[in-house]
Parts: C-alpha cells; structure tokens; sequence
C-alpha cells in the first residue's frame, strides 16, 4: 500500500490528515547469521518491502494503533499504562517503540497511528523490526527527538526485547533505520560502526533471490532463547564479553577448552566462522573481484547453521538442495531460523529455471507452494510525506 493510501486511510479512521507518511523496510541479511547478540558483524540490506505509517502527535497521552492488514480495529492504549510484556497481540511492537522512547525520556505525550505493510511476517525478513522503525522515526520527526538513525534502532530494539519480550539482536532495527540504496551495510554490532558496501548484482549479471517457505516463526520461541543463552553460556566459560572475541584463528583452542560440552562447542564455532564469513564476504566485494565467489561462502554459512546452531528446517534445506543442484553459485536460509526464508546467488540466466525447480521440490514433497522474489539493496526508513 503506496503512500496516499495509507493517507487516506488515516483520514478515514480519524476523521483529520495525519502529520506525516513514512516508510522502513524489510531486511534480508546476505551473511552473518546469529553473530548480532554476540557482539559480531552482519550484512544485511534493505528490501523494497516496507512498513508504512501515517501518524499525527497528540497531546492528551492515548496512542491509538490501526493496521490496514488486520481487521482488529482501532487499539486504543493509555500511555501511562504501558508495561512490559502486558500486550501479546501486534500493537506489542509499535506501543513498545513508544514506551522505549518514553522510559529513555522522551518527551511523547501520545499519537494516532494507521499502518500497513508488505513485508512479508514470519518469513525472517524483519516485519517487525519495520514496524519498530517507521513508528519510531515518525515520532522522532513529530516530537522533534533528534535521534539518529543508529540510536532509533538501540530503542526499537529494547522494545523488543524488554517490552515484546523476544531476545533479538541489532541487526534487524539497524538495516532497517541505516541502510542505503544500492549497498549491503556492513554492521560491527558491538559499536554499531557501519560501512556501506556497493552491492550491484544486477551488473554483474547475477541475481539474488529470496524464497519465502512460508514456514512461519516466532523470535519470542523457545529456541532462539536457548541459542541466545548458549552463546553466552559458551563465552562464560572462555572467559570473554562476547563469542566475537574469539579470534577464528584460535577457534581450535577455544574448543578443546570446552571440553565434551558438544552443545556449546557447536554454538560457538559457529558463530566464530560466520563472523569470518562475513569478513571474507566484505573482501571480496570491496577488491571489486567477482562477486560470483561469495556463493560457496553462503553456502557455507548454511551448512554451519543447518549442523552447528541447528536452526534450520527442511523446507530450508530443501531450497538449498535443489538451487544448488539447478546451478545456483551459492544459497542459505536467512534469518533466525525456524522456518522463514532462503537466499540464492544465481545467475540472471537462470533465475527461471531456478524457480520452477525450487517450486517443483516444494509440490514434489508435498510442502506449500514458496514464495520467490528478487531482493534489490533498497533505501532505509525515511519519510515519504
């Protein structure tokens, strides 16, 4: 829903033009899989999906929330009433935007907000870290915070958190507020440094696609806790802040210092190998080499999720299989897991042939039908009107 819809819709709910139209996007990450809560590197672009919002400030200290993709109506909440984990429903994530910027004492005193979105939920591709973001630049403007982009995703990411209570990393929230158009941003998640990589595909004649399973997920599960917890029980007994400071160098050593604890030994060098990953995938874009060798570099990075941090599924691994037996250069499921969806390096050429095989897998083996689509490294949040 393009940006006079989402206005008019707005108008329509609460009788009066909105303040303002913004936009953030979805994010597919290229590499660097469950190394943002480990104070690790990531490289995620923005989608040309967004989140789009039509909001005007109040005063009174109601915030009132309506999306055009639900038919729930409009949610009206007291400000002063906000608390952590009190809401499961999806107003969870833009209330918990307002209650992080209140807590961190900002001045909001209230909003009417009409939201609609087209990136797809549940695929792995950020549908809340958008809802986070538009919501919490809108209000940035509105109120006049003067936050920067990095610092929005620090507070949309405590609203998720503390306020939804899933334990996410940084990454989603930073892609989402920082990205640019036409590069994947190479994140340093411990100091959220940024360094916008060029990332052209389409005039090397390549193609990157994601397929959605349609194998639905939650970040608030169980599993995503437990690979949380496990990472920092794994650098607990190493001895360090983080995983990110285990040098991949002296990952050998850190393992035998582990002992038979198989568990937390799988964690770890996982995350310690996917943060090369991403470095050796930083390397090869910047030399201005042939950007076709990432391939076996994601493909990688899926073998040490599939085994080492066992989060994928077979749907993933059924994307995988079949794209890299129909001449993909390199594939990976993306996202936390659990379902969502896989990324493929193809040539432009075969894109077609791809699709259809991928789809054929799916109805061979009796699964919903995928979703596939092109990922172009799209704009950042912004504001539209």
């Amino acid at each position: 829903m393009g940006a006079e819809q989402v206005r008019d819709g707005f108008v329509e709910l609460y009788g009066a033009r909105p303040d303002g139209v913004w936009a953030a996007p979805g994010r597919v990450n290229l590499i660097g899989e469950h190394t943002d809560y480990n104070d690790g590197f990531v490289m995620p672009f923005a989608l040309p999906h967004t989140a789009v919002a039509a909001v005007s400030r109040r005063t009174d200290g109601v915030l009132r929330l309506h999306s055009a993709d639900l038919d729930t109506g409009v949610a009206e909440l007291r400000l002063d009433e906000l608390a952590p984990e009190s809401d499961k429903a999806w107003t969870a994530y833009p209330a918990g935007v307002v209650w992080a910027l209140r807590e961190a004492g900002h001045p909001v005193t209230g909003a009417d907000v009409h939201l609609s979105s087209t990136v797809p939920s549940g695929a792995g591709l950020s549908s809340s870290a958008a809802i986070e973001v538009v919501v919490a630049l809108a209000l940035n403007d509105l109120f006049a915070l003067g936050l920067q982009g990095w610092q929005l995703a620090r507070l949309c990411q405590r609203a998720e958190n503390v306020y939804v209570g899933a334990p996410t990393g940084i990454m989603d929230q930073t892609a989402s507020a920082c990205c640019e158009d036409g590069h994947a941003l190479f994140l340093d998640t411990r100091d959220l440094s940024q360094k916008q990589i060029p990332l052209d595909l389409a005039a090397e004649g390549l193609r990157l696609l994601v397929v959605d399973t349609r194998v639905t997920h939650a970040h608030s599960g169980g599993e995503y806790g437990k690979r949380r917890a496990g990472c920092e029980k794994g650098a607990a007994l190493l001895g360090v802040d983080a995983l990110r400071d285990i040098a991949y160098a002296d990952l050998d050593a850190a393992l035998d210092r582990l002992g038979d604890d198989e568990e937390i030994r799988r964690l770890v060098r996982h995350v310690v190998t996917e943060d090369q990953r991403v470095e050796q995938v930083v390397a090869l874009l910047e030399s201005g080499g042939d950007t076709r060798a990432v391939g076996p570099v994601l493909t990688a990075g899926h073998a040490s999720l599939r085994d080492d941090f066992r989060v994928s599924c077979p749907e993933l691994d059924l994307v995988v299989d079949t794209a890299l037996a129909h001449g993909a250069l390199g594939a990976r499921m993306t996202g936390g897991g659990f379902g969502g969806s896989a990324i493929v390096l193809a040539e432009a050429t075969d894109v077609e042939a791809l699709t259809k095989a991928v789809g054929e897998a799916f109805a061979a083996a009796g699964h919903t039908s995928p979703r596939v689509f092109e990922a172009v490294p799209s704009a950042g949040a912004r504001r539209l009107v």
